[in-house]
């Protein structure tokens, strides 16, 4: 495989012009709460349910929004599912994909392997979640649709996520985002005219790394504090900068990452990038309860993000991505709040202890760095 060439932008996007304020949202922490809402949402559709995932699997969960999807078809609704054809398994769920099909939902696989170009496009995925009800409501965050995320199935180590729900122009602005990528138009920018909140693909018409100027700018607004949390840690050099010039200025910068991950060489890769951020005054915690996915952070109490990217090469410079930024007021206080729950589940990574790490574990670092442009 060749090695990930990271583009640098001329034209850097920068988080635009935002005013603190209110709007309607709901937060998810659980994902039977948010299966639920999502089906009733479906159930009350009147015009059109568009869909984003990169993770639709065919099991009890998966099932149950095919079914939902496919009676809404039925009923007339306009019905359009785009997924990710490696991270909802295209090779092992044709009879889900026939499924939706044959009952009038219109499905697209993106990036299926194909034998002829292997490497040319299968390498980047769709890693966006959203769903969109009449344009009048959306979905989104880091939550996929999967067992996995049901404590009613998964039981109590079902996986700890983040997920948002929001209406009126935001609704819109993500149809226009969903529409213009379904149409293949992959650096698609909607205009919001909401002041407060704005959707950030990671692809528009001046930067190809769009999520990760979004980050950099949170962590250069940075000057009280800054909270993160991220499944899968593996930063470049120069967002590692930006925390580390961060918690110089005084902020205090925390980050949390879970203890028990899906992919182990990436929890590798991530501690690899411990020792200097420590060294720096970067305060981190791992998770301990359960698999961590969520992927938000907050500056100040005052703008926050959370999303579908990661802290890591895929999302920030492969992957399509979708994050929500915001000054809405009480958001940035309840995503503040659920981080410093979350830390009461966790453990601090002490610079002391760190350094005394056995040479073993060093050699595991090692390894994960080198693979981080693949993870």
């Amino acid at each position: 495989m060749p090695r990930l060439k990271i583009i640098r932008s001329r034209h850097p996007a920068c988080i635009p012009a935002l005013m603190p304020g209110r709007e309607e949202y709901r937060l998810y922490t659980e994902g039977d709460d948010l299966f639920e809402d999502m089906m009733a949402s479906m159930a009350k559709a009147s015009h059109s349910i568009k869909m984003e995932s990169y993770i639709f699997a065919p099991d009890e969960i998966g099932w149950q929004f095919a079914e939902m999807l496919a009676a809404r078809a039925r009923d007339g609704i306009e019905v359009f599912v785009h997924l990710d054809a490696a991270g909802s398994l295209y090779w092992s769920a044709p009879r889900l994909g026939r499924y939706l099909l044959r009952r009038g939902v219109r499905l697209r696989w993106f990036h299926h392997w194909n034998w002829r170009t292997p490497l040319k496009y299968y390498n980047r995925r769709n890693h966006r979640k959203l769903l969109i009800i009449d344009g009048e409501q959306v979905y989104l965050g880091g939550f996929n649709i999967h067992r996995e995320c049901s404590r009613r199935i998964y039981g109590e180590q079902r996986w700890r996520d983040t997920h948002v729900r929001l209406s009126a122009d935001l609704a819109t602005e993500a149809e226009a985002l969903f529409d213009g990528f379904w149409r293949g138009r992959r650096q698609w920018v909607a205009h919001s005219s909401n002041n407060i909140s704005v959707l950030m693909p990671n692809h528009n018409r001046t930067c190809r790394q769009n999520i990760r100027c979004l980050y950099m700018d949170i962590f250069r607004r940075a000057r009280k504090t800054l909270c993160v949390t991220t499944p899968y840690f593996v930063p470049d050099h120069r967002t590692q900068q930006a925390m580390k010039d961060a918690a110089a200025r005084g902020a205090d910068v925390r980050l949390l990452v879970p203890r028990k991950s899906d992919v182990r060489l990436t929890r590798w890769a991530a501690q690899a990038a411990y020792a200097p951020l420590l060294e720096a005054g970067v305060r981190i915690y791992e998770y301990l309860p359960r698999v961590l996915h969520a992927k938000t952070a907050v500056a100040d109490g005052e703008w926050c993000t959370i999303g579908t990217a990661n802290l890591d090469y895929r999302s920030f410079f492969l992957n399509f991505e979708i994050n929500l930024v915001s000054r809405e007021t009480g958001l940035c206080r309840d995503l503040h709040e659920l981080f410093h729950r979350d830390l009461e589940d966790s453990v601090e990574v002490l610079p002391a202890q760190w350094a005394q790490r056995n040479w073993s574990q060093r050699i595991l670092e090692s390894i994960g760095w080198m693979a981080r442009h693949w993870l």
